[in-house]
Protein backbone atom coordinates (compact mmCIF):
# COMPACT_ATOMS: atom_id res chain seq x y z
CA UNK A 1 0.00 0.00 0.00
CA UNK A 2 1.62 3.24 -1.16
CA UNK A 3 2.74 5.66 1.45
CA UNK A 4 0.74 9.03 2.00
CA UNK A 5 2.47 12.06 1.13
CA UNK A 6 3.58 13.98 4.05
CA UNK A 7 1.71 17.03 4.35
CA UNK A 8 4.10 19.66 4.97
CA UNK A 9 5.58 18.77 1.56
CA UNK A 10 4.06 20.57 -1.33
CA UNK A 11 0.85 19.71 -3.18
CA UNK A 12 2.40 18.57 -6.60
CA UNK A 13 5.70 17.39 -8.31
CA UNK A 14 8.74 19.16 -8.37
CA UNK A 15 8.46 18.81 -12.44
CA UNK A 16 5.62 20.12 -12.78
CA UNK A 17 6.59 23.65 -10.99
CA UNK A 18 9.74 23.62 -13.05
CA UNK A 19 7.83 23.32 -15.67
CA UNK A 20 5.30 26.23 -14.72
CA UNK A 21 8.76 28.20 -13.81
CA UNK A 22 9.59 27.89 -17.62
CA UNK A 23 6.61 29.65 -18.97
CA UNK A 24 7.53 33.14 -17.18
CA UNK A 25 10.82 33.93 -19.12
CA UNK A 26 8.56 33.38 -22.43
CA UNK A 27 6.14 35.88 -21.15
CA UNK A 28 9.18 38.55 -20.32
CA UNK A 29 10.33 37.73 -23.46
CA UNK A 30 7.14 38.50 -25.18
CA UNK A 31 6.33 41.70 -23.41
CA UNK A 32 10.28 43.41 -23.60
CA UNK A 33 10.10 42.51 -27.46
CA UNK A 34 7.45 44.73 -27.99
CA UNK A 35 8.60 47.16 -25.14
CA UNK A 36 6.58 47.02 -22.29
CA UNK A 37 8.44 47.40 -19.37
CA UNK A 38 7.56 45.04 -15.99
CA UNK A 39 6.49 46.76 -12.55
CA UNK A 40 5.36 46.65 -9.12
CA UNK A 41 2.89 47.50 -6.95
CA UNK A 42 1.85 47.18 -3.45
CA UNK A 43 -0.58 44.30 -2.20
CA UNK A 44 -2.12 46.33 0.31
CA UNK A 45 -4.20 49.51 -0.23
CA UNK A 46 -6.56 51.11 1.59
CA UNK A 47 -8.90 51.19 -1.48
CA UNK A 48 -9.89 48.27 -3.63
CA UNK A 49 -12.44 48.09 -7.02
CA UNK A 50 -16.19 47.46 -6.51
CA UNK A 51 -17.44 44.72 -8.03
CA UNK A 52 -20.65 43.02 -7.42
CA UNK A 53 -19.36 39.42 -7.68
CA UNK A 54 -15.96 39.33 -6.65
CA UNK A 55 -15.24 39.66 -2.79
CA UNK A 56 -12.19 41.71 -1.64
CA UNK A 57 -10.42 39.93 1.27
CA UNK A 58 -9.76 42.68 4.37
CA UNK A 59 -7.29 42.22 7.09
CA UNK A 60 -7.51 43.61 10.72
CA UNK A 61 -6.15 47.14 9.89
CA UNK A 62 -8.77 48.04 7.51
CA UNK A 63 -7.17 47.41 3.90
CA UNK A 64 -7.86 45.20 1.23
CA UNK A 65 -5.25 42.69 -0.39
CA UNK A 66 -5.95 43.66 -3.88
CA UNK A 67 -8.08 41.62 -5.92
CA UNK A 68 -6.08 43.77 -9.06
CA UNK A 69 -2.80 45.60 -9.52
CA UNK A 70 -5.47 47.74 -11.32
CA UNK A 71 -5.68 50.22 -9.28
CA UNK A 72 -1.90 51.33 -8.67
CA UNK A 73 -0.90 50.50 -12.62
CA UNK A 74 -3.07 53.37 -14.28
CA UNK A 75 -1.86 55.84 -11.63
CA UNK A 76 1.70 54.82 -13.19
CA UNK A 77 -0.49 55.46 -16.87
CA UNK A 78 -1.45 59.10 -15.52
CA UNK A 79 2.03 59.66 -14.61
CA UNK A 80 3.08 58.91 -18.22
CA UNK A 81 3.94 55.30 -18.23
CA UNK A 82 2.69 53.59 -22.14
CA UNK A 83 3.16 49.77 -22.25
CA UNK A 84 3.53 48.15 -18.34
CA UNK A 85 2.83 44.67 -17.08
CA UNK A 86 3.37 42.47 -14.08
CA UNK A 87 3.73 39.23 -12.78
CA UNK A 88 2.03 39.62 -9.19
CA UNK A 89 -0.24 37.75 -6.79
CA UNK A 90 -4.28 38.78 -6.02
CA UNK A 91 -6.52 37.68 -3.56
CA UNK A 92 -9.99 36.81 -3.67
CA UNK A 93 -12.29 35.86 -0.70
CA UNK A 94 -14.32 32.39 -1.03
CA UNK A 95 -13.23 31.50 -4.22
CA UNK A 96 -11.71 27.68 -4.04
CA UNK A 97 -12.82 24.97 -6.83
CA UNK A 98 -11.05 23.34 -10.06
CA UNK A 99 -10.20 26.85 -11.26
CA UNK A 100 -10.37 29.02 -8.61
CA UNK A 101 -7.67 29.44 -5.55
CA UNK A 102 -8.52 32.29 -2.95
CA UNK A 103 -4.27 33.27 -3.60
CA UNK A 104 -3.49 33.36 -7.18
CA UNK A 105 -0.94 34.26 -9.77
CA UNK A 106 -2.12 37.21 -12.30
CA UNK A 107 -0.82 39.21 -14.93
CA UNK A 108 -2.00 42.49 -15.79
CA UNK A 109 -0.85 44.88 -18.29
CA UNK A 110 -1.76 47.99 -20.12
CA UNK A 111 -0.48 50.21 -23.56
CA UNK A 112 -1.28 53.22 -24.55
CA UNK A 113 -2.65 53.89 -28.21
CA UNK A 114 -4.90 50.77 -28.53
CA UNK A 115 -8.32 50.10 -29.30
CA UNK A 116 -10.09 47.04 -28.67
CA UNK A 117 -8.98 45.16 -31.79
CA UNK A 118 -4.98 46.19 -31.05
CA UNK A 119 -5.68 44.74 -27.42
CA UNK A 120 -7.57 41.51 -28.57
CA UNK A 121 -4.55 40.99 -30.78
CA UNK A 122 -1.97 41.12 -28.68
CA UNK A 123 -3.60 38.92 -26.18
CA UNK A 124 -3.96 36.64 -29.21
CA UNK A 125 0.05 36.92 -30.06
CA UNK A 126 0.50 36.00 -26.26
CA UNK A 127 -1.75 32.98 -26.01
CA UNK A 128 -0.17 31.73 -29.07
CA UNK A 129 3.85 32.17 -27.40
CA UNK A 130 2.78 30.51 -24.23
CA UNK A 131 0.47 28.03 -25.67
CA UNK A 132 1.79 26.97 -28.82
CA UNK A 133 -1.78 27.61 -30.31
CA UNK A 134 -3.25 28.77 -33.55
CA UNK A 135 -4.62 31.95 -33.58
CA UNK A 136 -7.47 32.35 -32.06
CA UNK A 137 -10.88 32.36 -33.28
CA UNK A 138 -12.88 36.04 -32.25
CA UNK A 139 -16.69 36.15 -31.94
CA UNK A 140 -18.68 38.48 -30.65
CA UNK A 141 -21.03 37.89 -27.55
CA UNK A 142 -24.30 37.83 -29.56
CA UNK A 143 -22.78 35.53 -31.90
CA UNK A 144 -22.11 33.09 -28.90
CA UNK A 145 -25.59 32.96 -28.06
CA UNK A 146 -26.42 32.41 -31.04
CA UNK A 147 -24.18 29.28 -31.85
CA UNK A 148 -24.93 27.61 -28.51
CA UNK A 149 -28.87 28.53 -27.48
CA UNK A 150 -30.19 30.16 -30.82
CA UNK A 151 -31.09 33.13 -28.92
CA UNK A 152 -30.17 36.75 -29.62
CA UNK A 153 -28.89 38.22 -26.23
CA UNK A 154 -29.70 41.81 -27.36
CA UNK A 155 -33.69 41.17 -27.52
CA UNK A 156 -34.26 38.49 -25.26
CA UNK A 157 -36.56 39.34 -22.22
CA UNK A 158 -35.60 37.86 -18.94
CA UNK A 159 -38.95 35.47 -19.51
CA UNK A 160 -37.38 34.16 -22.83
CA UNK A 161 -33.65 33.45 -21.03
CA UNK A 162 -35.44 32.05 -17.88
CA UNK A 163 -37.66 29.50 -20.34
CA UNK A 164 -34.27 28.68 -22.41
CA UNK A 165 -32.62 27.94 -18.72
CA UNK A 166 -35.84 26.18 -17.90
CA UNK A 167 -35.09 23.86 -21.71
CA UNK A 168 -31.66 23.56 -20.84
CA UNK A 169 -31.82 22.01 -17.46
CA UNK A 170 -30.51 25.10 -15.75
CA UNK A 171 -31.43 26.10 -12.11
CA UNK A 172 -31.22 28.86 -11.02
CA UNK A 173 -29.05 29.41 -7.93
CA UNK A 174 -30.42 30.18 -4.86
CA UNK A 175 -30.72 34.34 -4.39
CA UNK A 176 -30.19 34.91 -7.85
CA UNK A 177 -32.78 38.10 -8.57
CA UNK A 178 -34.68 36.68 -11.44
CA UNK A 179 -36.10 39.91 -12.50
CA UNK A 180 -32.33 40.78 -13.60
CA UNK A 181 -31.33 40.29 -17.34
CA UNK A 182 -27.65 40.20 -16.75
CA UNK A 183 -28.06 37.65 -14.00
CA UNK A 184 -29.51 35.16 -16.58
CA UNK A 185 -27.41 36.13 -19.11
CA UNK A 186 -24.54 35.09 -17.01
CA UNK A 187 -26.27 31.95 -15.55
CA UNK A 188 -26.71 30.43 -19.68
CA UNK A 189 -22.79 32.33 -20.41
CA UNK A 190 -21.32 30.02 -17.41
CA UNK A 191 -23.27 27.09 -18.04
CA UNK A 192 -24.38 26.92 -21.62
CA UNK A 193 -22.17 28.90 -23.88
CA UNK A 194 -18.08 28.95 -22.23
CA UNK A 195 -18.04 24.85 -22.36
CA UNK A 196 -18.40 25.41 -26.44
CA UNK A 197 -16.01 28.12 -26.24
CA UNK A 198 -12.31 27.82 -27.49
CA UNK A 199 -12.57 23.81 -27.96
CA UNK A 200 -10.47 23.34 -30.39
CA UNK A 201 -8.41 26.75 -30.27
CA UNK A 202 -8.44 29.62 -28.86
CA UNK A 203 -11.27 32.12 -29.00
CA UNK A 204 -11.55 35.51 -27.67
CA UNK A 205 -14.98 36.62 -26.91
CA UNK A 206 -15.78 40.61 -27.53
CA UNK A 207 -18.54 42.76 -27.30
CA UNK A 208 -20.61 42.22 -23.89
CA UNK A 209 -23.68 43.67 -23.24
CA UNK A 210 -23.39 47.26 -22.35
CA UNK A 211 -25.34 46.83 -18.66
CA UNK A 212 -21.87 44.39 -18.38
CA UNK A 213 -19.25 46.84 -18.96
CA UNK A 214 -17.51 47.19 -15.95
CA UNK A 215 -14.22 49.22 -16.63
CA UNK A 216 -14.79 49.31 -20.41
CA UNK A 217 -16.14 52.24 -22.84
CA UNK A 218 -19.22 51.69 -24.57
CA UNK A 219 -19.39 52.03 -28.25
CA UNK A 220 -22.45 51.75 -30.69
CA UNK A 221 -22.40 48.80 -33.66
CA UNK A 222 -23.51 49.41 -36.68
CA UNK A 223 -26.48 47.56 -36.16
CA UNK A 224 -27.53 50.58 -33.44
CA UNK A 225 -26.50 48.68 -30.04
CA UNK A 226 -24.45 49.89 -27.78
CA UNK A 227 -22.26 46.96 -26.15
CA UNK A 228 -19.27 47.56 -24.38
CA UNK A 229 -15.48 47.26 -25.76
CA UNK A 230 -14.75 44.61 -23.32
CA UNK A 231 -13.06 40.53 -24.35
CA UNK A 232 -12.23 37.42 -22.72
CA UNK A 233 -10.41 34.52 -24.07
CA UNK A 234 -11.16 31.19 -23.84
CA UNK A 235 -9.33 27.69 -24.19
CA UNK A 236 -11.17 24.32 -24.06
CA UNK A 237 -14.00 26.02 -22.32
CA UNK A 238 -12.04 27.48 -19.56
CA UNK A 239 -11.75 31.77 -19.25
CA UNK A 240 -8.02 32.59 -19.36
CA UNK A 241 -8.07 36.45 -19.28
CA UNK A 242 -10.49 39.48 -19.32
CA UNK A 243 -9.47 43.08 -21.11
CA UNK A 244 -11.17 46.48 -21.49
CA UNK A 245 -11.02 49.44 -23.82
CA UNK A 246 -10.42 51.26 -20.87
CA UNK A 247 -12.97 54.14 -19.66
CA UNK A 248 -10.92 57.07 -18.81
CA UNK A 249 -13.93 59.22 -17.46
CA UNK A 250 -14.19 59.61 -13.90
CA UNK A 251 -17.46 61.06 -13.61
CA UNK A 252 -18.76 57.83 -15.48
CA UNK A 253 -16.86 55.40 -13.53
CA UNK A 254 -17.41 57.00 -10.05
CA UNK A 255 -21.59 56.36 -11.06
CA UNK A 256 -20.70 52.52 -12.05
CA UNK A 257 -19.13 51.97 -9.07
CA UNK A 258 -21.99 53.60 -6.53
CA UNK A 259 -24.45 51.29 -8.41
CA UNK A 260 -22.09 48.13 -8.09
CA UNK A 261 -21.84 49.68 -4.22
CA UNK A 262 -25.73 49.98 -4.29
CA UNK A 263 -26.24 46.12 -5.60
CA UNK A 264 -24.01 45.03 -2.91
CA UNK A 265 -26.20 46.44 -0.15
CA UNK A 266 -29.04 45.19 -2.05
CA UNK A 267 -27.52 41.70 -1.92
CA UNK A 268 -26.88 42.06 1.54
CA UNK A 269 -23.00 42.46 1.47
CA UNK A 270 -20.86 45.52 2.57
CA UNK A 271 -20.44 47.79 0.35
CA UNK A 272 -16.44 49.29 -0.51
CA UNK A 273 -14.74 52.41 -0.30
CA UNK A 274 -14.57 54.25 -3.69
CA UNK A 275 -11.15 54.34 -5.03
CA UNK A 276 -11.02 57.75 -4.92
CA UNK A 277 -7.63 58.16 -6.13
CA UNK A 278 -8.22 56.74 -9.14
CA UNK A 279 -10.77 58.62 -9.85
CA UNK A 280 -8.15 61.74 -9.12
CA UNK A 281 -5.57 59.76 -12.02
CA UNK A 282 -8.23 59.80 -14.46
CA UNK A 283 -8.90 63.62 -13.77
CA UNK A 284 -4.87 64.03 -13.70
CA UNK A 285 -5.48 62.19 -17.47
CA UNK A 286 -5.12 58.63 -18.87
CA UNK A 287 -4.75 58.53 -22.52
CA UNK A 288 -7.01 56.18 -24.53
CA UNK A 289 -5.52 52.88 -23.49
CA UNK A 290 -6.11 48.81 -23.56
CA UNK A 291 -5.71 46.86 -20.52
CA UNK A 292 -5.53 42.90 -19.76
CA UNK A 293 -5.66 40.88 -17.14
CA UNK A 294 -4.58 36.95 -17.50
CA UNK A 295 -4.91 33.87 -14.59
CA UNK A 296 -1.57 32.60 -14.92
CA UNK A 297 -2.55 29.37 -13.06
CA UNK A 298 -4.99 28.53 -15.31
CA UNK A 299 -2.85 29.07 -18.10
CA UNK A 300 -0.19 27.29 -16.91
CA UNK A 301 -2.77 24.39 -16.18
CA UNK A 302 -3.35 23.92 -19.83
CA UNK A 303 0.35 24.16 -20.66
CA UNK A 304 1.22 21.42 -18.75
CA UNK A 305 -2.03 19.51 -19.76
CA UNK A 306 -3.17 19.07 -16.45
CA UNK A 307 -6.95 19.08 -15.28
CA UNK A 308 -7.18 21.85 -12.18
CA UNK A 309 -5.11 24.77 -10.94
CA UNK A 310 -3.95 21.94 -8.00
CA UNK A 311 -2.07 20.39 -10.19
CA UNK A 312 0.42 23.55 -10.76
CA UNK A 313 0.52 25.17 -7.18
CA UNK A 314 2.76 24.25 -4.69
CA UNK A 315 0.27 24.99 -1.73
CA UNK A 316 -3.01 25.24 -2.89
CA UNK A 317 -5.22 26.44 0.09
CA UNK A 318 -7.12 23.28 1.10
CA UNK A 319 -10.68 22.72 0.11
Amino acid sequence: MPSRQPSFLPAISLNNLEKRAQLLPKLRAFFDARDFFEIETPLLASEVIPELHIEPIRTASGEFLQASPELHMKRLLAAGATAIYQVTRSFRAGERGQLHNPEFTIIEWYRVGDDIMAGIGLLDELCQTLLATPPAARTSYTEAFLRALNIDPRKASVDELATIAESANVAAPTGMQRDNRDEWLNLLLSTRVEPQLGCERPEILYHYPASQAALARITTTKSGYHVAERFELYYHGIELANGFHELTDAAELRDRFEKVNAARVADRRQPVPLPETLFAALDHGIPPCTGCALGFDRLAMLALDQTSIDDVIAFPRSP
